[in-house]
């Protein structure tokens, strides 16, 4: 389950018919993304700013126009999980500003990502790819994107039906 909120609402927690997962191993780079990745332009990091990438992906504007369901509890929330070694973040800097980056929850074999955003084109994209680099370099298979999105269709991500995403889960996750 995943929360979702919406101003004004009580936060709800989801568990939808279909999950969108992205199998490690199934991980698909574009030319133009492969190109990217070699100009190195951008430095990476793990758990060096979580705070500082939550709150970014917190003032993203959403496509739907509703806000961001990273209201200051889930924050505070999502921050004691990072202190407690749960909650995971990617940075991404340009000339040392944070650009783009992504957190979620970390399960051992198991990444179940929350959020991501961009300030640069490409920074999000980066941070991801080389994110799922460093879980596949500790044996993690399945990375939870939740919904389907084109974006992350994009990377090999594809829907599950709940059932074997819970059976997955249980096999995978270590934590």
């Amino acid at each position: 389950m995943f929360p979702w909120y919406e101003k004004g609402e009580p936060i709800l927690w989801w568990s939808p018919i279909s999950r969108m997962v992205l199998y490690s191993e199934n991980l698909k780079i574009s030319k133009s993304l492969r190109k990217l990745l070699k100009e190195n332009n951008f430095k990476l990091t793990s758990n060096q700013a979580f705070e500082q990438v939550i709150r970014a992906c917190a003032s993203i504007p959403r496509k739907e126009g509703n806000g961001s369901w990273i209201h200051p509890e889930m924050i505070e929330a999502y921050t004691a999980l990072n202190q407690n070694g749960f909650a995971k973040s990617v940075e991404v800097w340009q000339e040392n500003e944070l650009v783009g980056g992504l957190y979620g929850i970390d399960l051992g074999g198991v990444f179940c990502g929350e959020s991501m955003f961009s300030k640069v084109s490409g920074a999000s994209k980066v941070g991801f790819v080389w994110w799922v680099n460093q879980l596949q370099l500790k044996g993690c298979k399945l990375i939870d994107c939740q919904v389907y999105t084109d974006y992350l269709a994009s990377f090999g991500a594809s829907e599950i039906p709940r059932k074997l995403f819970l059976e997955e889960l249980n096999k995978w996750k270590t934590v």
